[in-house]
Order: C-alpha cells, then sequence, then structure tokens
C-alpha cells in the first residue's frame, strides 16, 4: 500500500511567505501544504500563536516570520513567541527577512533581476533591510518590466513597487533553488532541517 503524503499546516505573513514555504515542503520535504493562515503581517501571527502551536500537539505545523528588528539574533526573540514549542510545531525565523533567503541563491536572482552576480550580497544574512536591498538591484535591472514593477514609484511614499510581491512569488516558484540558497543562510538552513523533522515525526 502507497503511503500517503505527509500535509503541514502553515502560518505566515504574506503571499511571498507563502510561496517560499510551498518551494520547501513540496520540493525540500516531498509532502504537501494544506490551509495557509495569517498572512496578514506580523502582529496577526503573534496574536494567533498560541493556537497555532495547541494545534501543533495533534498535526504538523509551521510557522513563519521575520526577524526584523524585533532582536538581535533569533533564538530570544523564538523565546519571546514560543517559550515551549510542542512537537509538531516548526516555528521559524528568517533572519532578517524573507528576503535574505531569496537573495541568498545568487545566480539564481541575478539572472532573475538581470543584475551582474557581484552586486548581489554574499552573506545576506548580515544586511538590516533585506527589502530594501532587494529594490535596490531591481533599480539596476536591465529590464524595463522589473524596474517597472519592483521599484517605487517617485512620490508614491510606498517602500516597493506596485507588482514587487508578485515578481517574488514568481521568482520563488520558477527559480529559486532552496538548497543552494542555504548554504548562505543559516536560518533557512535551519528550517530545512527542522521542517524533515516535524513532518517525519
Amino acid at each position: 500500500m502507497k503511503k500517503p503524503i505527509p500535509v503541514i499546516t502553515a502560518a505566515v505573513e504574506g503571499d511571498v511567505d507563502e510561496a517560499v514555504i510551498r518551494r520547501l515542503v513540496v520540493d525540500h520535504c516531498m509532502a504537501e501544504v494544506g490551509n495557509v493562515h495569517g498572512k496578514n503581517g506580523k502582529d496577526d501571527l503573534r496574536r494567533n500563536i498560541s493556537a497555532y502551536n495547541n494545534a501543533a500537539r495533534h498535526a504538523p505545523w509551521l510557522v513563519l516570520v521575520d526577524l526584523d528588528n524585533e532582536a538581535e539574533c533569533a533564538p530570544p526573540m523564538r523565546t519571546s513567541w514560543i517559550s515551549s514549542p510542542t512537537s509538531g510545531m516548526c516555528f521559524r525565523i528568517a533572519v532578517h527577512a524573507i528576503e535574505a533567503w531569496l537573495l541568498a541563491d545568487r545566480e539564481a536572482i541575478a539572472g532573475f533581476l538581470s543584475v551582474g552576480l557581484m552586486k548581489v550580497p554574499q552573506n545576506p544574512e548580515e544586511i538590516d533591510n533585506p527589502k530594501r536591498k532587494m529594490v535596490e538591484l531591481a533599480r539596476q535591472s536591465r529590464k524595463r518590466e522589473i524596474r517597472e514593477d519592483m521599484v517605487p514609484r517617485p512620490g508614491s511614499g510606498r517602500t516597493v513597487g506596485p507588482a514587487y510581491s508578485s515578481r517574488m512569488v514568481e521568482y520563488a516558484n520558477i527559480a529559486w533553488r532552496p538548497p543552494t540558497a542555504a548554504r548562505s543562510s543559516e536560518s533557512l538552513r535551519r528550517c530545512m532541517v527542522r521542517l524533515k523533522e516535524v513532518i517525519a515525526r
């Protein structure tokens, strides 16, 4: 009898994070993503984290949040959010933001954005604001459509362009290579290890 494919429930900050976890779960863990909760920012996840942790007593869960500037490093933030994770909880923090994981595959992001490889940082987790770095790279793109989609228009008051998220989702779906990125992102590597443990339990 064929073994059923494991399913993991998730909660994330937004659409880009959902695209990232789907690549990790489906391609890296050979599992499936069930319901995806949240997608309404970090504060919403914080309000519901206890409920998610309780639900993980009965089935595997992945909750992914950005470190941002909430703490100097991931461990104290993890403790403040969940002091006692249940057995099925995979609570992971992207250092300093999900864009660092996407930047960590340097060749892929250089090709997608159409910028020189040397412009892509070698240590993305050392960047305080990876999203801003992503926009800076897009501004230097040789492709007009990338610049128009990802760079905010003058006077808009926005930090990203009108189609920034959809471009990042596209990149995560078609070009990003998690195993390659994990070699330059320790928080991503740890996430991949823990994900496998939770799904296999």
